[in-house]
């Protein structure tokens, strides 16, 4: 490890970002260097856009996978190296703007039933009926189940931030069963990992993925899947319930309820309550009703 390397993992660990955040600058600052043969705090502005076309031309890589990529090198010269470069330098690219993919409730209940396993049923019950991001699910804990309050504590989310989530009865009980289900009772994670879940470390975030992928297989709705789309589902079937957007807000953990605003583009409820303008106009009158007015 250079002595850059290690100043700046040291900035990393005074900001407390997490360790998946830390592994991504990392490797970004690595690539960024390698793709130059050149230590990094030799590098400058030109080079960072040259960058950033090579991921788009040559790497294939989407505008959000750059746009992460051009904030970690901005982290790295102008809050770590302390350059005073404009930010009209280092542009971020524009994204576009993509709505997720919503699967119907039906849809949904025809995935959960569909599980090859207990134990892939339960995450995906907990991942729709709680609306967790799938690494919050893989690190959850028996006493982050609070029954009493009918409420999920999820530590160290997005951000480093805890908030609570709704518990449903329905997913109170399936949480009972899967724990009887275990051959092992753990003494801490809700759900171990290992072949036989019998570990005493949890599932990987990986486990959601395959239960999805699994499930998504034997329901034969030919839709895209993956965690995230249940947590999109969870946040839109609230909204065509009623829920308001600063509840949802909570539940999901945005920090910025322009976030959640996404999921009015996605309501059913919402946008089929808007009346077109052509239905308006008096071509499409009854013609009968208007005979009858003269």
């Amino acid at each position: 490890m250079t002595q850059l390397h290690k100043l700046m993992l040291d900035e990393i660990q005074r900001r407390n970002f997490t360790q998946s955040t830390t592994r991504i600058y990392e490797r970004i600052i690595q690539d960024y260097a390698y793709y130059f043969n050149r230590p990094p705090d030799q590098l400058g502005p030109d080079q960072v856009r040259e960058y950033t076309a090579h991921l788009f031309r040559d790497k294939k890589q989407s505008a959000n996978t750059v746009y992460q990529a051009v904030g970690v090198l901005r982290f790295f010269y102008v809050k770590f190296l302390k350059q005073h470069w404009s930010p009209v330098e280092m542009p971020f690219p524009k994204r576009p703007m993509h709505l997720p993919v919503i699967w119907s409730q039906d849809e949904i209940a025809r995935l959960i039933e569909s599980a090859d396993t207990p134990f892939h049923r339960t995450i995906l019950m907990t991942l729709y009926g709680t609306g967790v991001r799938r690494a919050e699910l893989a690190n959850l804990k028996l006493t982050d189940v609070d029954s009493s309050r009918m409420l999920i504590h999820i530590h160290d989310g997005k951000g480093r931030k805890d908030r609570y989530v709704v518990l449903s009865p329905n997913l109170l009980n399936e949480l009972r069963q899967h724990y009887r289900r275990l051959t092992r009772k753990p003494a801490e994670w809700l759900f171990p990992g290992g072949i036989w879940h019998t570990a005493d470390h949890p599932i990987t975030d990986k486990v959601a993925w395959h239960a999805c992928r699994l499930a998504a297989q034997r329901s034969q709705v030919n839709k895209p899947i993956h965690p995230h789309t249940l947590r999109h589902c969870f946040a839109t079937h609230l909204l065509e319930g009623g829920t308001d957007l600063r509840t949802i807000q909570l539940l999901l953990g945005h920090s910025d309820i322009k976030e959640t605003t996404i999921y009015l583009h996605l309501s059913q409820l919402h946008l089929s309550a808007a009346i077109s303008p052509l239905d308006a106009l008096t071509i499409f009158n009854d013609p009968d009703e208007s005979t009858e007015t003269k």
